[in-house]
């Protein structure tokens, strides 16, 4: 049973907001390979406003997901793309359908 998630919020640089959604979108592959990860989803909430948000199983699958390539990728990418910081929060799954 899917209980537990991550949001993430980035805010793109002036400019730079197609090379985020790029690069979010070139995540997928990454994703899809993780065995604990059931869903992820790459997200644009405004016009410079981004987010990445994933399903799991366990705390350890999202542990895992934390450790991976994509967090790596991303922390790797920040100063460049991002106006700030990632805002990255634990969610728990109430409920799903």
């Amino acid at each position: 049973m899917i209980k537990f998630a991550l949001l993430a919020r980035l805010e793109a640089k002036p400019g730079k907001e197609q090379e985020v959604a790029d690069f979010i979108k070139s995540a997928l592959p990454l994703a899809a390979a993780e065995s604990q990860t059931i869903s992820w989803y790459a997200l644009q909430l405004g016009p410079s406003t981004f987010g990445i948000f994933d399903t799991f199983e366990t705390e350890e699958g999202r542990q895992a997901h934390l450790g991976g390539q994509i967090a790596a990728a991303l922390m790797a990418k920040a100063p460049e793309l991002l106006a700030a910081d990632p805002v990255i929060e634990k969610v728990d799954i109430l409920a799903v359908k």
